[in-house]
């Protein structure tokens, strides 16, 4: 990302939106725009491959493993607005389980893109899935999303509520019942 070329993007849009950007308060703004911007979608400048990084440990037992309350902060890609949550990954191992913080590295691949919410849930369900290939993986995700509280229809209490099941966890109804009441739904 040219940092560079982001602030002199932002400085443009100060003076569109009729501020200025020499006044003192917002003389390096643009500049930290592009640093923020630039950390929150550092997940175009990684994969979840390189995050797992062979973090994969044998495992005798195939109960499930699960992470719960996963901080989730990402962009909305429509309005380029904040939305921020939890996610609670499950899995059911065949043969090998994920490092647990290889988890939560996942969900921040992915989280700082331009994203929605549906396609953020899948996503990490896939990969969990790809990489350790177990019998079943399960992802629940719980956002508050700002372009719905802060404009809009301005509904300050909404959250929406996404999953996706894959293998035993779509397919066995007892599975998917296990793990929804472990994560509170």
């Amino acid at each position: 990302m040219n940092k560079k070329r982001v602030a002199a993007l932002v400085k443009e849009l100060i003076q569109e939106i009729g501020e200025d950007p020499a006044r003192e308060g917002l003389l390096k703004t643009p500049e930290r725009v592009a640093d923020a911007y630039a950390f929150l979608t550092s997940g175009y400048r990684t994969s979840a491959r390189r995050v797992i990084n062979n973090a994969m440990f044998n495992a005798e037992a195939n109960n499930m493993v699960l992470l719960k309350n996963v901080e989730v902060y990402s962009l909305c890609e429509h309005h380029m607005l904040p939305f921020f949550g939890a996610c609670h990954i499950g899995y059911i191992p065949r043969k090998k389980v994920l490092g647990v913080s290889k988890l939560a590295r996942i969900v921040d691949c992915y989280s700082r893109r331009l994203q929605i919410q549906e396609r953020l849930t899948a996503q990490i369900a896939h990969d969990i899935m790809d990489a350790i290939n177990p019998e079943g993986v399960g992802v629940v995700m719980e956002c508050r999303h700002l372009c719905m509280i802060m404009r809009g229809v301005e509904k300050q209490d909404s959250v929406m509520v996404t999953s996706s099941v894959l293998g035993s966890f779509h397919n066995d109804t007892s599975t998917r019942s296990e793990f929804l009441s472990l994560v509170g739904k």
